[in-house]
């Protein structure tokens, strides 16, 4: 499997930050009552498998993330917690062909699905529907847009650390009915003197609530909006739970 992180890992981490701190309580509402064992899909640097960690007392969580630069990051974040050590599972394949548990109390995938395209997804929906526990439930989040658009191009991230400063920079543009190509840009300044750039472009599937729903509704799954508006969050219940 391809890397798209392989040239942006190093910043991907502190960029998202800002992110999380939106997003956790309502994953964390979203997740009240769930058991173990738990899947966080693309995991990246762990800001989620924490969040998870501390919502779902004592769960066993297995981590996914194929990226090897994010789970370098991902592997100190969890090795520098005594809690998570005895907790965390790191897994390096991809979420279609790693091993799990026969049965799953919850699954998270935050801020990943567009990177897998339609019959990727009906591959998920379908691990749901086949293990998802009784009660048990995924939680997921659908990024903006949700329709192939041209995306102008706008800074994302500006981040000082020390005598340097990182921004980030994002514009896509449509690559077929239902997938955007995004290019992005990774600035390094020091003292303000632009010191580098990466420039990496992958490819995103795009979903709307909407299409989520009828895509479950043919595993027997129903979709439920979570949290702010903005979030674009949903959960996912087998239906009739």
């Amino acid at each position: 499997m391809a890397d798209e992180y392989e040239q942006s890992a190093e910043f991907i981490d502190v960029m998202i930050a800002p992110s999380w701190e939106a997003t956790s309580p309502a994953l964390a509402e979203a997740l009240r009552g769930v058991s173990g064992p738990i899947v966080d899909v693309g995991a990246g640097g762990g800001h989620g498998t924490r969040l998870i960690a501390a919502t779902v007392a004592d769960a066993e969580i297995l981590a996914v993330e194929p990226s090897p630069g994010l789970r370098s990051v991902l592997l100190a974040r969890v090795n520098e917690s005594a809690e998570l050590r005895d907790r965390v599972t790191v897994l390096p394949e991809g979420l279609l062909e790693a091993e799990l548990p026969d049965r799953l109390g919850a699954v998270v995938a935050m801020s990943v699905i567009g990177h897998f395209d339609p019959a990727g997804r009906r591959q998920i929906w379908a691990l749901l529907a086949e293990r998802l526990l009784p009660g048990g439930r995924a939680v997921l989040n659908l990024l903006p847009p949700t329709q192939a658009m041209a995306v102008p191009d706008s800074r994302f991230a500006d981040v000082r650390l020390g005598r340097r400063r990182y921004e980030g920079w994002g514009r896509a543009e449509p690559a077929g009915p239902d997938r955007l190509t995004w290019h992005m840009t990774y600035r390094t300044y020091h003292d303000d003197r632009l010191v580098g750039e990466v420039q990496v472009d992958y490819d995103w599937w795009v979903l709307d609530g909407q299409r989520l729903k009828e895509e479950l509704s043919e595993h027997g799954l129903v979709a439920s909006h979570t949290g702010p508006e903005e979030l674009g969050m949903y959960v996912i219940d087998r239906g009739g739970a």
